[in-house]
């Protein structure tokens, strides 16, 4: 593992370049909450755009989706998240802090809490003299469980009856659509659907800036397939999820896929692995979780809805309740994992220091920078600029010096730096300098669009 530099580091430079603020910042901030500036909003928009092309549109088998953040609550009730959906939580009595009993137990003892008890977590609290993890002392409340559903209302009377919830996850808005999308889109098993959409939850110690947030974006999967054949999809989508990750450039070294151990499945799922990587506030923290969900959802919203959510094969004309793999990975973890990759700080042979983000071309909130060498050259290099942008986001950019533009560009993770100079005027070509090597090349101006995006392909 590759744990060079320190998280607030990574963090201070995220919001010193634009790529992500703090919310609400000029009343002060609201606990947890980030707004994603001019590069994050495109980082973000480039990570989702790929997963869509390369889960959704270049799969034979896929088809995607986009559900409703509210939804009739009785969806919540036939997916346990009503009843089950809680973590426990217990406070100091010292220093007041609030803690999920669950991570103080792991976080002290080593120990899996999964499926536990409030009560037999207060037990294991008392066995092991946990203290608390702000100001040492041994002093806290009972366990006690908290929903973690956020709840609104809907229509102008505030009763039982107009209660709903900002959605926890965006699977069940896939569950409930099973049908339509069977009749309307004709596929047949194997298939999958996809979306990628908001998601809430109101988590008791969000943290790790944008690794643990109340409001996120997943990008999920729920992969329909034979009672029987779940196991080999299973092992599919893990090496596909797998695959996608190592196509971003992410270090192999800082990458691990660990199965879930017997004790920490839940009831209905045959098998749950997770992609981890090493971020540098942790030893390893989970990105993209892949779950054999069995038939537990269909069959859940078949009893709570009176629906059929069956499949007839077209062949036998066998009818079967279909077994699902769900490939879930939230976008701003995704979007951490990246930038927490592609950080990297070089003493050049000058002895000057540069920090450069070394993100895939594809991932690059910024494909290239137009630089004309001097102001008087600025007309000549905004129309290769108007050109380019046809096809590539790209920035224009005539002040300072040329050496300071290129380490600017350097910092945010633009590939390509493209010097229009007096040469430039006779020979129909510009200087491209590469962000990783700082190697640079004369190109022809009409290739320049060719040039690019094969250099930026995922």
């Amino acid at each position: 593992m590759s744990k060079k530099y320190s998280f607030d580091e990574i963090v201070s430079h995220l919001k010193n370049y634009g790529y992500v603020y703090q919310g609400s910042e000029i009343y002060g901030g609201l606990s947890n909450s980030w707004d994603f500036g001019i590069l994050g909003s495109y980082l973000k928009k480039n990570i989702k755009d790929l997963w869509w092309k390369e889960i959704i549109e270049k799969s034979p088998y896929n088809v995607g989706i986009d559900s409703a953040i509210l939804m009739n609550s009785k969806t919540w009730e036939a997916s346990g998240h009503l009843k089950g959906f809680s973590d426990s939580m217990v406070d100091c009595k010292e220093c007041k802090s609030r803690f999920r009993a669950d991570q103080m137990i792991e976080n002290a003892t080593g120990l899996s809490v999964e499926g536990k008890t409030p009560e037999e977590m207060d037990a294991i609290i008392e066995e092991h003299n946990i203290v608390c993890p702000k100001c040492g002392k041994h002093n806290f409340t009972n366990a006690r469980p908290f929903n973690l559903m956020f709840k609104t209302f809907i229509g102008t009377i505030e009763d039982a009856k107009s209660v709903v919830y900002l959605r926890p996850e965006t699977a069940q808005g896939i569950f409930v659509n099973f049908n339509n999308v069977l009749r309307t889109s004709r596929k047949k098993i194997p298939f999958g659907i996809g979306q990628i959409g908001k998601s809430f939850r109101n988590e008791i110690t969000p943290g790790n800036f944008i690794f643990r947030v109340r409001e996120f974006e997943q990008m999920e999967l729920e992969f329909f397939c034979e009672p029987g054949t779940d196991l080999e999809w299973y092992e599919y989508w893990i090496k596909k999820c797998y695959d996608f990750v190592l196509r971003m450039g992410i270090k192999e070294e800082n990458l691990r896929i660990r199965a879930h151990a017997k004790e920490e499945l839940s009831f209905y799922s045959k098998g749950t692995s997770d992609i981890e990587y090493a971020f540098p506030f942790t030893t390893w923290g989970e990105v993209w979780g892949i779950a054999d969900r069995t038939d537990y959802d269909l069959k859940q919203h078949m009893e709570y809805s009176g629906e059929k959510l069956v499949y007839r094969d077209p062949q036998t004309n066998e009818t079967y309740v279909p077994y699902c793999v769900e490939p879930s990975v939230g976008v701003e973890r995704l979007f951490l994992m990246a930038v927490c990759d592609a950080y990297d700080k070089e003493t050049l042979d000058n002895g000057e220091e540069r920090i450069v983000m070394h993100l895939h071309p594809a991932l690059a909130p910024v494909k290239a920078c137009i630089c004309p060498l001097v102001k008087k050259l600025s007309d000549n290099a905004r129309e290769i600029f108007n050109d380019l942008t046809d096809e590539f986001h790209c920035e224009f950019d005539e002040a300072g010096t040329i050496g300071k533009r290129y380490r600017r560009n350097d910092a945010i993770g633009t590939p390509f730096c493209i010097t229009y100079d007096f040469d430039s005027l006779n020979d129909n070509c510009v200087t491209v300098r590469h962000r990783d090597s700082m190697v640079q090349e004369r190109v022809e101006i009409s290739k320049l669009k060719d040039y690019i995006k094969e250099r930026i392909q995922f």
